[in-house]
């Protein structure tokens, strides 16, 4: 299992492609060897290819625009194959906040089972990141994370388990790894911190309450290939930094 970054933690510094271009290159300098291309401002594939190469990076997996996905998806793949990134991720449900649950669930699951399905035939791997909101039950008494997990043959699509947003949810993240086993090529490493003045708050990995000893062992017994380091918010503290401590809190427990 390879250690890496999600550049969407750094995402205000990846709004123009210089900008993107030194990020990469920090990055880089605190250890990392592999990132999660996601929340950044346009960029040509090419482009993307030679900047990784020049720091040394590869891309384990993306968030695309799930509209483009749909549409454009030959265009996808050709531009994930420029980069060799296998895994093509989609960050949530189309359209999900403007929308009833159970009806964006039944259009994501007939809109894209077949973009699913052709990005397999083109030898990579969508993959979806759930969000807390896959933890409610739908009217069948079902969580509708387990509606994506039936609705799509394994073949067809995997999932980027989220350990933060899976405790936010209720959920059991190492549970989850088990039970998704061979369908969770990445999982995003994520860590909560709880106070009674700001609720619950995200935190560099190894310095909040989530169990990464147990959620480890679930990903190396799943089969993940990528622990993806995340930190959606880091309250006012540099990004670089939280990046940099979760790092050091990993290849501490032998990541690399």
């Amino acid at each position: 299992m390879r250690l890496a970054a999600q550049l969407y933690t750094l995402r205000n510094y990846t709004k123009t492609l210089d900008g993107f271009a030194e990020t990469l290159k920090k990055v880089a300098q605190i250890g990392y060897k592999i990132v999660q291309v996601s929340g950044t401002c346009d960029y040509e594939a090419d482009w993307l290819r030679e900047q990784l190469q020049n720091n040394g990076l590869s891309c384990c997996l993306t968030h695309i625009n799930p509209k483009k996905l749909q549409k454009q998806t030959a265009q996808v793949i050709r531009e994930h194959e420029m980069f060799d990134c296998r895994y093509i991720g989609i960050g949530s449900l189309p359209d999900l906040w403007s929308r009833e649950t159970d009806a964006a669930m039944e259009d994501f699951i007939r809109d894209y089972k077949p973009v699913a399905q052709r990005i397999a035939q083109n030898g990579h791997y969508l993959s979806y990141h759930n969000h807390d909101l896959e933890f409610e039950k739908a009217a069948d008494g079902r969580i509708y994370l387990e509606h994506l997990e039936q609705a799509f043959r394994p073949a067809e699509m995997g999932f980027t388990i989220d350990t933060y947003w899976v405790q936010s949810g209720g959920g059991d993240a190492a549970y989850w790894i088990q039970r998704l086993s061979g369908r969770v090529p990445c999982v995003h490493l994520k860590d909560m911190v709880f106070s009674r003045r700001d609720g619950r708050l995200m935190t560099p990995v190894g310095s909040g309450n989530i169990n990464f000893e147990s959620i480890l062992q679930a990903c190396a017994d799943a089969g993940t290939e990528y622990a993806i380091v995340e930190q959606d918010d880091c309250y006012g503290e540099d990004p670089f930094q939280c990046l940099k401590q979760s790092y050091q809190y990993l290849t501490a427990k032998g990541l690399k």
